[in-house]
Parts: C-alpha cells; structure tokens; sequence
C-alpha cells in the first residue's frame, strides 16, 4: 500500500514536470538536428531573439490564465495590442509626448479597453466569447481608423529601449556582462531556497513532500539551464530590458496566484463559481478585474511589438490571441477553468517560441509550423483530458 502511494505521488509529480521536459526534449531535438546541419541552435543571439520575439506572447498569456481560470476567454487582445501600439505611436510620434508619459497613458487605454469588456462579461452576464469576439472586431477596425491605413514611426531610442534594450553593466566589468553574472548566480541560489523553503512548509503542514530525488533533479535541471542561458547572455549584451520585465511579471504573478487571498478566490470562482458565491465571494467583481489586467498586458504587449517594429502598422497583433490561448493550455491549465500555474504558462509560451525558431532555422515552411503547432496544442489538450479521467 506505502508502495503504491508513493508511486502515485510520484507520477503527480512527473505530470506537473511534463512540460517542463517536454521544452528540453525540444531543445535537445533542435540542438540535434541543427547540429546535423552543421548549425548551432543555442547560440547567445538565438536565445536573444527567443526572447526578443516572443516576449509579448507571455505577457499576453499571463492575463490570459487568469481569464481562462475564471472561467472565461478573451479573443480580442491581438486587437487590443494592435490598437494600444497605435495609440502609443500617434502619442509619441505626432504628438511628440515623452515616453515616460506615453507608457502609462497607454496602459490606462488598456486598463479601460479590458474594463468596458469585463463590466458587460461580468455585470450583464454575456459571454465572453462574443463580447471580446466583437471586441477584436472593434480595435482591428479602430487600429486601421488611427492609422489610417498607413504605418506610424520611427520611436525615439527612449521608447524603442522597451524592447531592444539592454540592461547596462553597472559593474563595469564589460565581458562577461558583471550585472548579468551576479543576476543569474543570485536567481540561482533563490531557485534552491525557494525550493528548500516549500518542502519545509509541507512538512510543517504534514503534507507529503516531493521525493528528494524529484526534487534535486528538477532543482538542478532549472540551475544548470539558468546557467547556461546566463552564461550566453553575458557574453553577448547581457540581460535583454524584456527579460527582467518577463521576469518581474512572472514572480509578481506567481505571488498573485499562490500566495494571495484575490488569486485564490480567482481560481475558486473558476472551479465552482455558485460555492464560490455562497462562500462570500464576489465573483463579478472577480471576473471584472481580470479583464481589466487582460486589457492593461494587451497594452504593454503592444507597446513591446511596436518598439521591436519601430513602427505601429494597421496589421499588428494578428494572431496573438491564438498564440497566448495555446501557450495557457499547453502550459497546463484546464480548459473549464479553476486550475493553472504561472510557470506553466510561461514553459508553454517558451515551447512555441522555440517550436517557431527552430523550425524557421531549419527552413520548415510556415504552413507546416502552423499543422505543427496545432499538433501540439491539440496534444496538450488530450494530456489534460486524460489526466482528469485518471
């Protein structure tokens, strides 16, 4: 009986890995073949430009859990971003307005985008399918009316910093980039006292604690790839100013989710929202807010894209809903709410961004990556399908 219980426990503790090990088996998989071609994939300026290129994709999907895990879903922030950027670019370019001043104004748009579709979802009970389907009808069209159908740019150096910057080296070392050493060495001993930290906690709680040997092998598969990718980064430019905003998100996030009254009561109106209501909960004020902070990371998500483009154009932010909705459930969340984690999501946001550099250096045409990713997302809903069954 002990036997079987700890051989349960084990396998809960591998699905909560598996994708984990599923981006470094794609990692491993690229490395492979591109190496075969006499390519190599981990290069410091490929993993740049994974980061680079996909940062807007996970800013998007952590306002997209926490939607998703509320029971909802919001097809509009490829529009909502589309539209921000424009307002971004008419603020900065033709009204000549500091960046300083363009950012938060942008994000208060954003802020009141997300709030006017969150008070129709959450107030008058219309489903948010077809109010964020009218929204990302809206802001597309709204997108194409303040740019009149024409790209706005080039950005000040200032504003496109928010996406092409680099963090500078207030070391003064110059390579390795000092900064990023002590960054990633301090990231490094946190992963092992954060995670030293929990086991002592369940124990506390007399909750059963993750086998030791899961535990090490998890911890240092996450130090040494830390390293690793610290180590590249160093050598090039240092820490990418969209990485640290990644980076700040995603623990902010997680804190959110894990560790705060609101986050949890999210997940618990999600779950079962009728004994959420009889438990106190204000579940439409809930659903409200989560919209409103969909509609401030579609923001920022679109002054990101703007500031990497130099320029605002009437057809940015196509798909991105799709991206950010594929990066949540491939990340591990449930399709009908109430279950989800922020470094799921991030994981899952990672293994599209590397499916779409790899494939790209290997020269797969786009139709094929698009069959690909569908492949994916559909396996990772299977995955979770079969785990609820179990």
């Amino acid at each position: 009986m002990a036997q079987d219980k700890k051989s349960s426990a084990l396998g809960d503790r591998l699905r909560e890995n598996g994708m984990l090990l599923a981006l470094v088996a794609i990692v491993v998989l690229f490395s492979a073949l591109l190496g075969y071609q006499g390519k190599t994939f981990l290069q410091p300026q490929n993993i740049t430009n994974i980061f680079l290129q996909n940062g807007h994709v996970i800013i998007l999907a952590l306002g997209m859990l926490l939607v998703i895990v509320a029971g909802h879903i919001d097809l509009s922030v490829g529009s909502v971003a589309a539209f921000t950027g424009a307002v971004a670019a008419y603020l900065t370019v033709n009204l000549g307005l500091p960046f300083y001043v363009v950012i938060p104004l942008t994000l208060l748009v954003g802020g009141c985008i997300g709030a006017v579709q969150g008070y129709w979802v959450a107030f008058w009970r219309i489903p948010s399918f077809i109010v964020t389907l009218a929204g990302m009808m809206v802001f597309r069209g709204a997108t194409m009316w303040m740019l009149g159908g024409q790209n706005i740019g080039p950005f000040p150096k200032e504003f496109q910093a928010i996406s092409s910057g680099f963090l500078p080296d207030l070391t003064g070392i110059g390579q390795p980039h000092g900064l990023t050493v002590i960054l990633v060495l301090l990231a490094i001993g946190a992963q092992f006292w954060l995670g030293f930290r929990a086991r002592a906690r369940d124990a506390e709680f007399g909750m059963e604690a993750e086998p030791m040997a899961l535990f090490m092998g998890r911890t240092l598969l996450i130090a040494a790839a830390t390293a690793f990718v610290g180590y590249q980064l160093a050598y090039l430019k240092g820490l990418p100013n969209v990485l640290v905003v990644l980076i700040v998100l995603t623990v902010l996030y997680a804190f959110f989710t894990e560790n705060t009254t609101m986050g949890r009561r999210i997940y618990a109106v999600g779950g079962n929202e009728k004994a959420a209501k009889l438990s106190g909960i204000n579940s439409d004020r809930l659903v409200f807010a989560c919209f409103v902070n969909m509609g401030v990371l579609a923001a920022l998500a679109g002054m990101m894209v703007t500031a990497r483009l130099n320029s605002a154009t009437p057809k940015a932010g196509t798909g991105f809903e799709l991206d950010a909705i594929a990066s949540v459930f491939i990340g591990g969340a449930s399709m009908t709410g109430g279950s989800g984690k922020i470094v799921g999501v991030v994981i899952g946001a990672l293994i599209m961004g590397v499916m779409n550099m790899g494939m790209s250096i290997m020269g797969i045409g786009i139709d094929y990556q698009q069959m690909i990713k569908g492949l994916v997302l559909l396996a990772a809903v299977i995955f979770d399908v079969y785990n609820k069954a179990k």
